[in-house]
């Protein structure tokens, strides 16, 4: 590994295979960098610490903060475009490396409606896309008048920085919601409130688009969430009327287009019983709810977001089996005396077509340190398998009892 310093990062050299940066050195630098080796290039990470997931295997990293203008600049030297493996760098520092030439995909102009939630529900209503109703909160008065004007259970949300249920707030009366939003703004933390949806499950709907606007979707997946967490993906999405899946993939495509993004995109959706389709997040990067086609299409999020920023010819999306069924291995609430490589070892014994990705990550409570994706041809068969799979990977223990020693 080569720990990068102010004089030892590479200049640009036009004649060499592509360098890409990606600020953050989470387990998406890390698969992104398993795609960068395939293609020949090298995936440079700005990290904050050597245990981080992309750090522990990237052969050139930056340490230091991605609020930190100085680190964002020595990582972005030499690199042919700068990325991202989460949306919380201040949008002026990326408005300045962009003044100062850097390639920065998705630009800063896109990136805000996935950094800011407010930002982000009034630009969708603009477009004229279904997003839940929502009003920005500076006081409890905010929250008592929205509440009293929507009938109905509300959510009080961070407007930046939350994620896995985290920054999202579920009042189970007005009395509580201006309780949160008392506490939650006397620490400084913008929010905005927004009517609940009765659902009748989550979507993902991700797409890649390159600079030149060449454009590509994926399958629209069923995400399943547990504690406010992404715990399995389904796909495609099964019993997904085609019309509303195909809305949902055209939503995907255009919103890219005019939003100007370069590279993967999730759009993650609320599909209510009666049918309708509202736009919950956008993540412009990859995400959770790609996963699964690491080894389910043929070409996964990873490789396609690279050929993206680079403004390559993307790859062909067509998935590989009738389903895929991606689980996260989700840290147990006290992890298991079996090493995790010994799991992984009965995990091969009694499931050889499992594909399992592991972060690199300690063991805490609900974390997510790896997913396992299985392929198959019906959603039964392959999502219990899939889950059995990753409970073992947690657990070390089998689901469904079973004792290899019996």
């Amino acid at each position: 590994m080569t720990i990068l310093s102010d004089v030892s990062v590479r200049p640009f050299d036009p004649s060499a295979m592509p360098i890409v940066t990606m600020i953050g050195g989470g387990q998406l630098a890390r698969m992104t960098h398993q795609a960068a080796i395939m293609l020949g290039q090298r995936l440079r990470v700005l990290a904050e610490r050597p245990e981080d997931p992309a750090a522990q295997v990237s052969p050139e990293v930056v340490f230091g903060s991605h609020a930190d203008l100085a680190a964002l600049r020595k990582a972005a030297v030499g690199s042919h475009a700068v990325t991202f493996d989460h949306e919380q760098v201040p949008t002026a520092h990326l408005q300045m490396l962009r003044a100062e030439g850097v390639n920065v995909q998705p630009p800063p102009t896109a990136l805000i409606y996935a950094q800011d939630k407010l930002a982000m529900r009034t630009k969708l209503s603009e477009l004229g896309l279904p997003v839940p109703a929502f009003a920005p909160v500076a006081s409890t008065a905010d929250v008592t008048r929205f509440a009293q004007e929507h009938a109905g259970p509300i959510v009080v949300k961070a407007i930046r920085g939350g994620y896995d249920g985290r920054g999202v707030w579920l009042p189970n009366s007005l009395g509580e919601a201006e309780a949160i939003v008392s506490e939650q703004l006397s620490r400084g933390i913008p929010l905005l409130a927004e009517a609940r949806i009765a659902l009748k499950r989550e979507l993902s709907a991700m797409v890649a688009r390159s600079p030149f606007g060449q454009a590509a979707t994926w399958p629209v997946v069923e995400t399943v969430q547990r504690n406010g967490q992404c715990a399995v993906v389904i796909a495609p999405a099964p019993d997904l009327a085609e019309e509303t899946a195909t809305a949902a993939e055209a939503m995907a495509l255009n919103l890219a287009e005019q939003l100007g993004v370069a590279g993967v995109m999730a759009v993650e959706l609320f599909e209510t019983e009666s049918g309708q389709l509202l736009v919950n997040e956008l993540a412009m990067r990859p995400h959770n709810s790609g996963h699964w086609g690491m080894d389910g299409a043929r070409t996964g999020q990873f490789e396609q977001h690279l050929r993206a920023v680079l403004d390559y010819p993307l790859g062909d999306t067509t998935p590989l089996a009738e389903v895929t069924v991606m689980a996260n291995i989700l840290g147990a609430a006290q992890a298991p005396a079996m090493s995790m490589d010994e799991r992984l070892h009965h995990l091969f014994a009694r499931m050889p077509d499992a594909k399992v990705h592991l972060y690199g990550k300690a063991e805490r409570p609900d974390r997510k340190i790896g997913h396992v994706n299985i392929l198959g041809d019906t959603v039964a068969e392959v999502r219990e398998k899939a889950e059995r799979a990753a409970h073992w990977m947690s657990h070390a223990v089998w689901s469904d009892g079973w004792d290899p020693h019996e």
